[in-house]
């Protein structure tokens, strides 16, 4: 008869290093890792989507940007997209505004004058676009869930987690900023 062995409470794993040296610095790392991990799988997803959509090589974050516009289907400026993405390196939104704006998904809404106060708009071919990634995102991505129990109750409660620890990190960062080495 062979003898399993008993299980051990000591983890095999040693999870500690200069991030995580108390149990709670461990979970916190835990999670900034994951997010590290779910932020670059949710980029590459949207920019496979997209491209399955429209030929133009838009980032994932060009279809973010997209999909922000169109909202509620109320234009926006670009401190709206800004505000909602949580960012502040503009330039790099301009130039998604640009990009987007070349391949004909978005414009210019009426009554926007000057670049300071433009709010742009998805065109028909941007509607077009977006609701074909809307369908690819219910069959490929949508549908591998419907099967996980419960799922809807988890998503909600970690997108609550999410932007809270969103909160956390802002306020670290305005803190953070004000102690810059020299």
């Amino acid at each position: 008869m062979v003898k399993t062995p008993k299980p051990t409470k000591t983890p095999i794993f040693d999870k500690h290093w200069h991030l995580a040296q108390s149990e709670a610095e461990l979970n916190f790392t835990e999670l900034e890792f994951a997010i590290i991990r779910i932020s670059s799988a949710f980029d590459r997803w949207q920019k496979d989507c997209i491209s399955c959509c429209v030929d133009g090589g838009l980032s994932g974050i060009d279809n973010a940007v997209l999909h922000i516009i169109r909202m509620h289907e109320r234009p926006k400026s670009i401190s709206d997209v800004a505000r909602l993405m949580n960012r502040d390196d503009i330039s790099n939104l301009q130039y998604t505004l640009r990009k987007l704006t070349k391949l004909g998904l978005i414009a210019r809404a009426g009554g926007s004058d000057s670049k300071r106060t433009a709010a742009y708009e998805v065109t028909a071919k941007g509607t077009k676009v977006s609701d074909l990634f809307a369908q690819f995102r219910r069959e490929l991505l949508l549908s591998l869930t419907e099967s996980i129990k419960d799922l809807d109750v988890d998503i909600l409660t970690a997108s609550k987690v999410l932007n809270i620890t969103s909160g956390l990190y802002d306020h670290a960062s305005t803190v953070a900023a004000s102690h810059r080495h020299r």
